[in-house]
């Protein structure tokens, strides 16, 4: 279903009974958030959505994008206004992070737990002298490849596998869930190559402004987190994960050994294990 809020239609997903505790993954595209573990996540209500600028929510141009950071948020905020949730479950992964932080600061009465997967807790761009920043290895084997033809849906699924190989770490790689979901979010995608690269890059986040900085309002965060985060993650370091667990107060982190960015199939049991108590 399409939903206004905030002057834009925003693409949206629910799963279960409403009646059951909300959770809200945020992603860049629901495909964010494989179907396999969703269904997993058992007597929650689950919502999903498209970013603006991804997936089936309205697109202009995420390469010149007239909104920030702060825009995102308020579209998450009015989101869950719009779906009447009350206080809900947040659950942000890399780039939707920054979201899901930005949500628990600024809409304390709207988020009844925090989670936060593979991210930091700074915007992108150079990172605080404390934290460790992408791998230069990682980066020189992401964006020192030829780029797919963005318009072709085999091209792209080839390129998205091999990235989704090279961020996995030595546990996390299972080639038949990393095509399928390249060819997920491809398919939700309009088929420029504008509408690819921000559906399965974020390129969005990339060129919007992302101030002012909220890591040293961390401490502010009322809501009971969890921060889970790859050991191996090179794209967002562990370290990363480290650091908001322990400057959020009373959060609990969960380090996945031998798993690089997102939530692989090898990882999802313990994760919906750590989910479901968390969101309880």
């Amino acid at each position: 279903m399409r939903i206004k809020v905030n002057g834009v239609e925003l693409c949206v997903q629910t799963l279960g009974n409403p009646a059951d505790p909300p959770v809200l993954l945020v992603g860049v595209t629901t495909s964010s958030w494989p179907d396999e573990l969703v269904a997993a996540l058992t007597g929650r209500y689950i919502v999903r959505y498209d970013l603006r600028d991804a997936g089936e929510s309205t697109f202009v141009d995420p390469d010149a994008p007239a909104y920030d950071l702060r825009d995102l948020v308020t579209d998450t905020s009015e989101l869950l206004l719009a779906l009447d949730l009350g206080r809900t479950h947040v659950v942000g992964m890399g780039v939707g992070g920054f979201i899901a932080q930005l949500l628990a600061l600024d809409h304390p009465d709207q988020v009844a737990s925090l989670t936060l997967v593979s991210t930091r807790p700074v915007a992108p761009g150079p990172v605080d002298a404390d934290l460790p920043d992408h791998a230069p290895e990682l980066l020189g084997q992401l964006f020192g490849r030829p780029q797919p033809d963005w318009t072709d849906r085999g091209s792209v699924v080839d390129y998205m596998t091999d990235s989704a190989r090279l961020m996995s770490g030595t546990r996390g790689f299972n080639e038949q869930d990393a095509r399928a979901a390249a060819g997920s979010v491809f398919d939700r995608a309009g088929r420029t190559a504008e509408a690819q690269r921000a559906s399965h890059l974020g390129t969005m986040f990339a060129a919007i402004d992302c101030r002012p900085r909220w890591r040293e309002r961390l401490g502010e965060i009322t809501a009971p987190t969890l921060v889970i985060h790859g050991e191996e993650d090179l794209f967002f370091p562990h370290g990363n994960g480290v650091a908001l667990a322990a400057e959020i107060p009373g959060a609990t982190l969960l380090t996945l050994p031998g798993v690089g960015q997102g939530l692989p199939r090898v990882t999802w049991p313990v994760v919906v294990d750590a989910l479901l108590r968390h969101t309880s």
